[in-house]
Parts: structure tokens; C-alpha cells; sequence
């Protein structure tokens, strides 16, 4: 039977990762909430949400409001208002805590503080990038094999802490394989990356600004998970005077929804769950792009054109006289060559690292050695990369140089005229240019590793596929998706879209193979028009 006679509002806050919802009576009493995943299907669990309130309430009348970063389309499908979500959060807060100075609020893919001084409200907020966010906490909690609350239980009982980049996902796995490797403890990595996100919050948006009185934590992370709210306490240095303990802390946004309805507009509760369970075409299609190759004639014409420049190549076991060792530490991978006195390469190796590299490139050495002729010598050898030093050292390598001189050699003895390389890394990219012969200058992205091969790696083991596997799949994808040039956490969200959208693996792995490409033109070499 309907109670319509009663005052009764719904606050609905759609995240990038998450439903909320909360129903409230007039005297702003909690009657009905609830949190839930959605997986990118938005409508399918706000309706299953409402039917449980249904179910509970009964057909109430309500007054209906939606907030959060993926609200406003489906507000206007339902034809319910919007409210913006810092209004929402500081409604919520002015009501249940109204002493808050500062809050601190974590969500699937987004970061905040907000600032209430003197009234006035200031809002930071991440931007491009998605690190230390609870999409992030989970993508750490995978390399741990357990998920964010296993993290949480493990962190309770760490003994140390080591220092993982939080400003990119990439970065921050290349800090965690090697101590994994290493017998780092699951409770001590398990409390460092949730360091590394305080760490990330606080230099990343408050960016030097002081975060002082009293300060609200919000946010599923922040709710859910007590040890990385110990973290941001331990922190800031925050006794139990400044610290704002508030119920239903993950469900502030949709509180303040809530407490922003409208009068003139309502709804049943049976109106509100049929309008969600008609056909509504929810304008979240993520953008298709033209095919990299129209056919297998066309690829064959990109590998007749491109096949033409390639090193020459002979038998390491067949060779007699000098030759020279050259091996390349990089961030994620390792690889070795033997060369011949006239360039003719006689050994490659390429592998990733694992976690450790010198055990990697151990194993090549050894195979070297068992292969070369007893009058074939190694006359000289050196190391470039990340690991330069440390490989010179293990080795007692000749030499080491620097890494963009060394690929100006390499492209130099194959092209004296030489003047732009291009080079993308496990995580990072690199655009060298060079003027009379010498390296003019260096450009690279910088905090963020979106596109690059770890990524992509990653990706293509996620979907049980090697990463040359992964590769010749896009080679004829009918319709690859439009991953843009973001963040690899945002990245990840719009794949997850498109797979819902039926987009094919073919489809996701042309679309990474665009990125890439648009990553080093737009954020490396900075073009601001690629046409």
C-alpha cells in the first residue's frame, strides 16, 4: 500500500565503479542504503538496489536526486534531477559533521579534498590520473594474489614499510615485483601500498597546502578499509580530538543527494523501479575507430615497406674471431646481444625481468657461453639502462652508456642521417632527437606510463593471451575501441565498458596498439595536432 502522505527522499550516487543509494524520511533519518559494484552495468544494479528498497519499504513516494561522476546521463534518461557531487559531499558534511575543516575522499577512479574555510568550499581533485584510487588498491591487491580487504587484513601486522611509487599503477607494480621476489612479507607490501596511496593523496592534490583540523575520511577505500585510514592518521599526525568519526562514511555523496531533492518532483518507488527496468539506452558507447588494417593486402603492403630495413643476421655457433656483448637493463625487461665487427648481430635475447633482472640476464650469458666457438672472443662489452650501473658491476662490464647515446649508435649504423628516434619502453616512452650528429635533445613522459608495454603485457595475460598473441589480434580487428590517452586505471574502466558493449579481444588490443601511438604523439613528442 502506498505512503504517499509521508516525506521520503532518494539519494542516488553513481561512481565510476559503484551504486550508492539512500532513502531518508522528513526528519533525515537513514530508513534504506546500499553500496554495490556495478561492473559497468549502472542501470541493471541501481534497479536491483531499488527493488530491495521496494521490497523493504514498500511503495513509497519519493523525491528523487542523483549525483557522482556517472550520474547525468542516466539523470536525464530517468528525468531526475542532478546535483553536482562536491555539493552533495559539503550538504552531507554541514549536516552530520558540520565541524569538518578538512575532508579527504577516495572513490573507485577519483581522489579528493575539499576545503571548508571561513564558508568557502575548495575542491582538488585528481585529474589524468587514477593512481591511489580504489581501482589502483585493487590492482595492487591482484600482484598479492588477494583483493582490497585481504590487503587490509594483511596491513595489520606489517613490520616495515617500503616505498612504492603510488602516481601510476605500471610504476608502482615494477616497485612490488622485485620485492616479491625478494620475500618481502604480504602484511609489510600490503601496508606500504597503502602508504603509498596516503602518500600519493597528499602530495598529489594538496600539493603543499596544509591539511589540519578536524578531517573527515570518505569514501568506499576509506570506509571499508581501516588500515589505509590508520595510514592517512598516522600521517597527517592526527590525534583522536581531529578526527571526524562519521557513520556511513561511503555513503556520504548519496546522503547529500538525498538532502539536495526537490519537492516538485517525485516519483513511486514501483514508478522509479519500471522506469529502470524499460529498455534504456545508456549513452556510455565507448567511441570505435577505423580498423588498422582494412585487409591482409594492405598489412602485407605495411610489411613489404617496413621489411626492407632489418640487421643482418648470422649463427653465433658458426662465428670465429671478435665480437662484442652489448646488455640493455630496462625497467621491465632485459636484453642481450652479441655482435660481429661488422654490425652482423650473432645472438639476441629479450625477456622480461620478473622481478630480477640479473637472474635473467644470468641465464643468457650462460647460454652465450655454451653456444660460442672456442675461437670466437668477446672482446669488449658494455650496459645501458636502468640497471647500467648494476649490470657493470655484477658483470665487470667494459663500459656503460647512456641509453639515448646508445640507441643514437645503434641508429646511426644503420642510418648516418639519423635525426628523430623513438623509443617505448616497458613504461616509459622516449623521443631523442638528434642534430649534427649528437643527441640535441631528450623528451619522455613523466608521470604517467598510460599505453606502454607493461601495460599492455599486462593486459593480454588478464585475458589469457601472450602479448605477441595479443598483438596479431589487432592486426585485423573490425572495430577498435577509443582508449584515449589517460590513465591505465581509466584505461582499464573503458575496457571494461567495451567488453560490455561486445567489443571482441581483437577490438580491445587495436585500440591499446592507437594508444600507444597516440601517447607518444601527444604526450611525449607533445603534437598538438597529429594530422
Amino acid at each position: 500500500m502506498s505512503k504517499s502522505k509521508e516525506f521520503y527522499t532518494l539519494g542516488i550516487d553513481i561512481g565510476s565503479t559503484t551504486v550508492k543509494v539512500a532513502i531518508l524520511d522528513a526528519r533525515h533519518r537513514l530508513l534504506f542504503s546500499d553500496y554495490q559494484r556495478h561492473y559497468a552495468n549502472i542501470r541493471e544494479t541501481l534497479s536491483t538496489l531499488l527493488q530491495d528498497a521496494y521490497a523493504k519499504l514498500g511503495n513509497l513516494t519519493l523525491h528523487p536526486m542523483i549525483t557522482g561522476s556517472g550520474g547525468l546521463t542516466l539523470a536525464n534518461h530517468l528525468g531526475v534531477p542532478f546535483v553536482q557531487e562536491v555539493i552533495a559531499v559539503s550538504t552531507s558534511l554541514q549536516e552530520l559533521a558540520p565541524k569538518t575543516d578538512v575532508a579527504i575522499e577516495l572513490g573507485g577512479e577519483d581522489a579528493k579534498i575539499i576545503y571548508f574555510e571561513g564558508g568557502n568550499v575548495e575542491q582538488r581533485m585528481n585529474g589524468i590520473c587514477a593512481g591511489g584510487t580504489g581501482s589502483f588498491i585493487d590492482q595492487m591487491a591482484s600482484l598479492i594474489q588477494t583483493d582490497a580487504s585481504g590487503l587490509n587484513e594483511y596491513a595489520k601486522n606489517y613490520q616495515s614499510l617500503y616505498t612504492i611509487a603510488a602516481r601510476c599503477g605500471v610504476f608502482a607494480k615494477t616497485d612490488i615485483q622485485p620485492l616479491i621476489n625478494e620475500g618481502a612479507t604480504k602484511e609489510d607490501l600490503s601496508a606500504s601500498i597503502f602508504q603509498a596511496v596516503v602518500n600519493q593523496t597528499i602530495s598529489g592534490l594538496a600539493c603543499g597546502k596544509p591539511i589540519r583540523g578536524h578531517v573527515a575520511f570518505l569514501g568506499g577505500p576509506l570506509h571499508f578499509l581501516s588500515e589505509l585510514r590508520t595510514a592517512f592518521i598516522r600521517t597527517l599526525k592526527l590525534d583522536d580530538e581531529h578526527i571526524i568519526d562519521t557513520a556511513n562514511s561511503h555513503l556520504f555523496a548519496a546522503i547529500g543527494s538525498a538532502l539536495n531533492a526537490r519537492t516538485e518532483i517525485q516519483f513511486s518507488m514501483s514508478e522509479m523501479v519500471e522506469k529502470l527496468s524499460s529498455d534504456i539506452k545508456m549513452e556510455f558507447e565507448v567511441a570505435r575507430m577505423e580498423p588498422l588494417f582494412a585487409d591482409e593486402r594492405e598489412y602485407e603492403q605495411f610489411r613489404s615497406r617496413h621489411g626492407s630495413h632489418h640487421v643482418k643476421n648470422a649463427k653465433i655457433e658458426n662465428y670465429h674471431g671478435k665480437c662484442f656483448l652489448g646488455i640493455d637493463a630496462g625497467s621491465t625487461t632485459t636484453k642481450i646481444a652479441v655482435v660481429a665487427e661488422d654490425g652482423t648481430l650473432l645472438y639476441s635475447f629479450y625477456s622480461s625481468n620478473n622481478g630480477s633482472p640479473l637472474n635473467t640476464a644470468i641465464a643468457s650469458i650462460q647460454e652465450i657461453y655454451q653456444l660460442l666457438p672456442e675461437d670466437a672472443q668477446i672482446v669488449r662489452s658494455c650496459s645501458t639502462g636502468y640497471g647500467e650501473a648494476l649490470f657493470k658491476a655484477a658483470f665487470m662490464l667494459d663500459e656503460g652508456e647512456v641509453e639515448t647515446v646508445a640507441h643514437y649508435y645503434a641508429a646511426a649504423f644503420f642510418n648516418p642521417d639519423v635525426d628523430c628516434i623513438i623509443d617505448i619502453g616497458g613504461q616509459d616512452m622516449k623521443c631523442i632527437k638528434i642534430k649534427n650528429q649528437t643527441v640535441d635533445s631528450v623528451q619522455l613522459n613523466e608521470a604517467c606510463s598510460s599505453g606502454c608495454g607493461s601495460f599492455i603485457e599486462t593486459f593480454a595475460k588478464s585475458l589469457n593471451y601472450s602479448v605477441q598473441d595479443f598483438a596479431q589480434a589487432a592486426l585485423f580487428a573490425k572495430h577498435p575501441i577509443d582508449l584515449g590517452t589517460r590513465c591505465t586505471v581509466f584505461m582499464n574502466s573503458k575496457v571494461k565498458q567495451a567488453q560490455k558493449e561486445g567489443a571482441e579481444v581483437s577490438d580491445i588490443s587495436a585500440g591499446l596498439a592507437y594508444s600507444v601511438i597516440k601517447n607518444a604523439l601527444f604526450k611525449v613528442i607533445k603534437f598538438s595536432d597529429a594530422s
